[in-house]
């Protein structure tokens, strides 16, 4: 099993760490993880060096020790094949039954590795192509679960353009209210995110957030606010839903610092598990049935699959809840949700690779071919018009 993480994305460091975390809980009786880190340059390496979190601290130090990589299929078998490097006198070739993606962020999680992985013919786990990016687009998730009766917020979503014509405020003003939140449209991890009380100030965060994605949302912040997160583990046939927890924020939102920097520092790198929160979260029990089944109904509804993150929003006071974001690969996979359950990480990873290779042999029904001899009358440039491509 070919594990991928790393990749051209900001959150880059967090997948190293979810993926380092999961390599350790893996059940090595039945499975054979092999690691593949891809750089910020997209170039993909594997070794035994690459399943230690310290050797990270010098990563052109850890490349030296391993070999790169590449993905290819040889009579409908898929193959990772290394390069002969100082680290390996020869080229060897590893047979690959089914990829494990532990990417976060852009060109990674938003269906771009998940359609390389369909090309190589690899099983793997987690949302399809369609899902990631849906899931990844901050606006296109929020439309589509709006159309499914699913509550979220309202929302602006503005292109570089727009900004450049000084197009944002002028609109973000006259539909709403302050304070606004701004976030790029297609990051996790609270990177680029920021609150504004003031034109001034949603200038500078829309500013931030284009330095991330060229395109942003813009909705109403939640007074008296609370963020209630849920994870849901299964498929479009099945799905269950885990704990609530409450992450506890520093400040009016929840930052990446709060998330990995400032926990990181006393945890020894545990991404997101050690993250400071509440579990399960205090809230009523009609309120956690209530988020549980939404986060169920929008994971299922989005057609995800494998691990999910289901973000809320909560008005305290009101007791008003929406959907504020679905993370299709979770930081540490969510496995901190689930132990409260009694599932624990070992056995949580067995289903969701499970899960990947049931996808692969229900995808086994299906036709991809259709049997024609069009190619042998083809012809190109004909002087008479007829023959051509139509």
């Amino acid at each position: 099993m070919a594990v991928l993480f790393g990749g051209k994305s900001v959150e880059h460091e967090v997948s190293v760490i979810s993926a380092v975390q999961a390599m350790d809980a893996l059940d090595q009786t039945k499975y054979e993880a092999v690691p593949v880190y891809v750089t910020k340059g997209n170039e993909m390496w594997s070794g035994a060096g690459l399943t230690r979190i310290e050797a990270y601290k010098d990563i052109p130090a850890l490349l030296k020790t391993c070999s790169r990589v590449g993905f290819h299929v040889r009579e409908g078998r898929t193959y990772l094949e290394s390069e002969a490097t100082r680290a390996l006198a020869k080229k060897s070739s590893v047979l690959i039954d089914v990829a494990f993606p532990i990417v976060h962020g852009t060109n990674v999680e938003d269906g771009s590795l998940q359609g390389f992985l369909e090309t190589m013919n690899l099983p793997y786990v987690g949302p399809n192509v369609l899902a990631s990016a849906v899931g990844m687009d901050k606006f296109t998730m929020k439309v589509m679960l709006e159309h499914g009766g699913f509550p979220v917020l309202p929302g602006l979503r503005f292109s570089v353009p727009q900004w450049q014509a000084d197009a944002v405020v002028g609109e973000v003003e006259a539909a709403m209210a302050y304070p606004v939140i701004v976030k790029p449209v297609n990051l996790g991890s609270s990177v680029g995110i920021g609150k504004a009380d003031t034109t001034e100030e949603l200038r500078a965060c829309v500013d931030l957030a284009f330095t991330f994605a060229r395109y942003i949302l813009v909705e109403p912040a939640v007074q008296n606010l609370r963020e209630i997160n849920c994870s849901v583990v299964g498929d479009s046939d099945a799905a269950e839903a885990s704990e609530c927890e409450e992450p506890v924020m520093s400040e009016s939102i929840l930052s990446y610092e709060d998330k990995y920097v400032s926990a990181g520092k006393k945890s020894g790198g545990k991404g997101m598990a050690s993250l400071k929160r509440r579990i399960p979260a205090e809230i009523s029990s009609e309120q956690r049935e209530h988020i549980r089944t939404l986060a169920v109904g929008a994971f299922r509804y989005l057609d995800l699959a494998g691990v999910t993150r289901v973000d809320f929003l909560m008005d305290a006071g009101s007791g008003q809840i929406w959907i504020n974001e679905v993370n299709t690969i979770p930081g540490s996979l969510a496995f901190y949700l689930w132990q409260p359950l009694g599932v624990s990480y070992t056995v949580l990873l067995d289903r969701l690779i499970s899960l990947a290779l049931k996808r692969q042999r229900q995808a086994g029904d299906i036709t991809y071919t259709f049997d024609t001899n069009i190619l042998a009358g083809a012809r190109l440039g004909s002087k008479s018009g007829k023959g051509g491509a139509s």
